[in-house]
């Protein structure tokens, strides 16, 4: 049996990582590690909650005697760590936080690994999940009259003709514009450093923007979702030419599972939809397809769009190549994104007491008083 620590599994794209290593991996032992700040919620995973291969842990990744205590206890042989504080609008307001847990939370699971396996290296695994964000920002070439291609299928140059003639690769230097990428970026050069200096058997992945279920709506894709449902405003930044590549966060679940079982040590992979949106674009696909699902007129919602201030440091365009991920390993998006987001805000409605418990706050209470002191 492998004893898996996957850090962050309560949140959004952990929880995606959680059900798919419970459900494909019977003979695995599954220990999710969360804290279950605000975007954590337990009822993400409701339905493998009582799985045998599966235990929930409270904890703070910052606290290192009781990450060592879950390393010994549990036997763990490989941690996937998907825990980080991930909105940029609150790095700005909260950088300290942002670089206890991103930083200091990545060095505390280190350290505890390096103790428990000891140098006996044979079987190990540890493996970070970064963003994109850490590039900095790109070029944006081509931002009128070229609509961007929607096919998975399409070639880089194709996706380069989209909007700039430039996508992060895993040998871009790193350039963080924010307190949130400043702090994944030196989280990614520890664990870096932890390979290069003690020989752990370490993997990077940096990704894009991740959007699907259980997604905590403070992002734009649910909060507008939910927004356009109460006819509340859309705020849009600046003029909402900002450009981002959007990947399926089960795409991505997808992705981490053969990245870890199948990766090269020491290695990186960048992991991107190749689905490069202007905001005001995906927007405006976001309000076509929520008015239609909920059989309002075409155009009922488009008067929620409301231009506000441009965030502080705001950069203009991410996007990623994945080419060498699908080369070496055979991974690619298998959704178009217009699937991707039918398939969101198709889950969205039909989950409404699931966003309505976030909105309200009660969620937080939901395992309130299960996990009490555990």
């Amino acid at each position: 049996m492998k004893n898996i620590l996957i850090t962050g599994g309560a949140g959004f794209i952990g929880s995606h990582v959680v059900r798919l290593f419970v459900t494909k991996y019977p003979d695995y032992h599954i220990v999710n590690l969360d804290k279950l700040t605000y975007a954590g919620n337990l009822a993400n995973l409701k339905d493998i909650e009582n799985a045998p291969n599966y235990t929930f842990v409270k904890a703070d990744i910052c606290d290192f005697e009781k990450v060592q205590e879950i390393f010994a206890k549990y036997r763990i042989d490989g941690v996937i760590h998907l825990a980080a504080e991930s909105h940029v609008d609150r790095s700005i307001k909260e950088p300290f936080t942002f670089a206890r847990t991103n930083v200091m939370g990545t060095l505390t699971l280190l350290q505890a690994a390096k103790q428990y396996w000891n140098g006996n290296w044979e079987g190990k695994r540890f493996y970070h999940i970064s963003t994109d964000e850490v590039y900095g920002a790109l070029e944006l070439t081509h931002p009128d009259g070229i609509e961007p291609p929607f096919s998975t299928t399409a070639s880089s140059s194709e996706h380069h003709l989209a909007y700039g003639k430039d996508f992060f690769y895993e040998d871009t230097k790193y350039n963080p514009h924010s307190p949130y990428s400043a702090s994944k970026a030196s989280s990614d050069h520890f664990v870096r450093a932890f390979h290069d200096t003690y020989g752990m058997p370490t993997i990077v992945t940096n990704c894009s923007n991740n959007y699907g279920p259980y997604q905590f709506p403070e992002k734009l894709i649910p909060l507008f979702i939910n927004n356009i449902r109460h006819g509340k405003p859309l705020p849009v930044y600046g003029k909402g030419e900002n450009v981002r590549d959007w990947l399926y966060v089960v795409d991505h679940a997808r992705a981490i599972d053969l990245i870890f079982h199948k990766g090269k040590i020491a290695d990186t992979y960048n992991i991107g939809g190749f689905n490069e949106w202007k905001n005001i674009d995906l927007i405006k696909v976001i309000i076509k397809t929520v008015d239609r699902l909920l059989g309002n007129p075409e155009g009922t919602s488009d008067h929620l769009i409301t231009y506000v201030t441009d965030r502080a440091g705001h950069d203009l365009r991410y996007a990623i190549d994945s080419t060498k991920l699908k080369n070496e390993l055979g991974w690619e998006p298998s959704l178009q994104f217009e699937e991707g987001i039918e398939k969101t805000v198709r889950w969205y409605l039909d989950n409404q007491e699931w966003m309505d418990n976030i909105t309200s706050g009660e969620y937080e209470k939901y395992y309130e008083s299960m996990y009490s002191g555990r």
